[in-house]
């Protein structure tokens, strides 16, 4: 995402962080199989792994799930369910892949890792394209985005 944010040369309107809902890999880099295959598509992934916290809700404009447990995890988190509204599936907005939820490949080979990428491209440039025709087509501050997947890289 903030790949094609940087591109659109939209970094001073829209924030996206990545969290996992789980504490595994906290600090850690992007995955050395993940960080290839996006580089196969000249991405360069930055960052080490965080656990989401209850601040991200009140932080950010968008919580996105890579999946449905995740989903869950998210909104149980909310307790009080102030925040449902801003917790989505990442899939939703998809425009070429009928994909549901993103899956895990780190268990697999290497195409895994290069499906999961164009996945995320295309949920990604679709959420770009809701977020700039939904809030920035308006005097709006700026859409604060939050990923999340249970290993927090």
């Amino acid at each position: 995402m903030n790949h094609l944010i940087a591109e659109q040369g939209l970094g001073d309107r829209i924030q996206c962080d990545s969290a996992g809902t789980s504490n595994y890999h906290i600090g850690a880099a992007p995955d050395a199989r993940m960080t290839q295959a996006a580089r196969e598509y000249g991405i360069t992934l930055r960052g080490q792994g965080r656990q989401v916290t209850f601040s991200d809700f009140e932080t950010f404009d968008y919580i996105l799930a890579m999946d449905q447990a995740n989903y869950r995890t998210l909104l149980a988190l909310d307790r009080s369910g102030t925040y449902q509204d801003k917790i989505r599936l990442m899939c939703s907005f998809c425009q070429q892949f009928s994909d549901t939820e993103v899956p895990d490949p780190y268990y697999g080979g290497s195409d895994g890792f290069r499906y999961v990428v164009e996945l995320l491209m295309d949920a990604c440039g679709g959420l770009l394209e809701h977020i700039t025709q939904t809030h920035l087509s308006t005097d709006f501050r700026a859409a604060d985005l939050r990923g999340a997947d249970s290993s927090g890289a």
